[in-house]
C-alpha cells in the first residue's frame, strides 16, 4: 500500500502530498485534496514589509484620486444636506449645531479637536496597521482587507450621494472651526480645501477607520486599559467630527455600514472572522 506524507499548516486546511508508489489506489475518491490557487491566496501568510508599504501607498493615492475626481455636485450636495438636517429634526436628534457652538466657545478644546481631526485619522490607523504587522502577522492581511473593502465601498457613497458638511450648509448657523481659529492641517477648509472634494461627506471614513481601529485593538490587545482606549477612540472621533461641523451624525452611520461590508468581505474570503485567525504563521507557507 502506498504511503502518504501529510505536511501540517497552521490555519483551516492541510496540504496532503501523496507519495508516488506502484500499485497505489489512484481513484478520484482516494486522492488527497491539493490546495488550488484560490486556496493558497486565502491562506494566511507572513506579510512582506516592502509589499505592504507599496500597497498602502498606492491604495491611498488611488482612493484620494478617485474621491477627488467625483464631480463636486454642489446643488445636489446642499439639497441632500438640507434633507438630512430636516430628517434629524424629525427624529429629534439634530444636536450637531448645539455641540458645535458649545465646543467652539472653549478655544483650547476646539483647537485641539481641529488638530485631532486633521492628524489622528491617519496616525492611529497607520499605527494599528504597524502593530498588526509586527504582533499579529497571521491576522494582518484579513484585518487589512476589512479596512480596504470599507474604504473602497465608501467611494461609491461619495459618487451616489454627494453631501455638504454642516459647515457648508446654506443658511446654517454652524461654525467652520478651522477657518475661525486658523488651525493647520485640515483638508476641508482654508487653503487646502481645493485639494479635497468638499461634498464627499457621506459616509464618514473618520468613523469607519476609527471603529476599525477600536475593534481591532479591543479584540487583540492584551492590556485591559489599552482595550478600553480602543473603544474610546471612535467615541472621541464621533464627538470631534460633529463639534468641528465636518459631519452629521448620520454620516457616522454610513461609515458603520461601510465597515460592516468590509467585515463581511473578509469573512467570506477567509471563512472566519479576521480576529479568529492564527496570530502567527510560518516563515514560509
Amino acid at each position: 500500500m502506498g504511503e502518504q506524507t501529510v505536511t501540517p499548516r497552521e490555519g483551516r486546511d492541510q496540504v496532503v502530498r501523496p507519495a508516488v508508489t506502484a500499485g497505489a489506489d489512484d481513484s478520484p475518491q482516494s486522492r488527497p485534496r491539493r490546495l488550488n490557487r484560490l486556496d493558497r491566496l486565502r491562506t494566511p501568510r507572513r506579510p512582506r514589509l516592502w509589499f505592504e508599504i507599496l500597497l498602502i501607498a498606492v491604495s491611498y493615492w488611488t482612493y484620494s484620486l478617485i474621491r477627488n475626481a467625483v464631480p463636486e455636485q454642489r446643488t445636489a450636495a446642499l439639497n441632500n444636506a438640507d434633507w438630512l438636517w430636516r430628517t434629524e429634526h424629525h427624529l429629534g436628534l439634530a444636536f450637531e449645531e448645539s455641540v458645535n457652538h458649545a465646543v467652539n466657545s472653549v478655544t483650547w478644546l476646539i483647537v485641539g479637536m481641529n488638530y485631532y481631526y486633521a492628524t489622528l485619522h491617519f496616525v492611529v490607523t497607520l499605527g494599528v496597521l504597524v502593530w498588526l504587522f509586527r504582533s499579529h502577522p497571521g491576522r494582518y492581511a484579513a484585518t487589512r482587507l476589512v479596512l480596504f473593502a470599507t474604504t473602497a465601498v465608501a467611494l461609491l457613497g461619495y459618487y451616489l450621494y454627494p453631501l455638504a458638511p454642516p459647515r457648508l450648509m446654506n443658511g446654517g448657523d454652524f461654525v467652520d472651526t478651522v477657518m475661525v481659529h486658523q488651525t493647520w492641517g485640515s483638508m476641508a477648509s482654508g487653503d487646502l480645501k481645493h485639494m479635497s472634494n468638499q461634498y464627499a461627506a457621506m459616509p464618514s471614513m473618520h468613523i469607519g477607520w476609527s471603529v476599525w481601529c477600536g475593534l481591532t485593538i479591543f479584540a487583540l490587545a492584551s492590556l485591559p486599559w489599552v482595550r478600553i482606549l480602543g473603544l474610546l477612540y471612535p467615541v472621541a472621533t464621533l464627538v470631534v467630527i460633529v463639534a468641528t461641523a465636518n459631519h452629521f451624525w448620520l454620516d457616522a452611520v454610513g461609515g458603520l455600514l461601510c465597515l460592516a461590508f468590509g467585515f463581511a468581505v473578509a469573512r467570506l474570503w477567509y471563512g472566519v472572522r479576521p480576529y479568529a485567525l492564527p496570530r502567527t504563521v510560518p516563515e514560509k507557507t
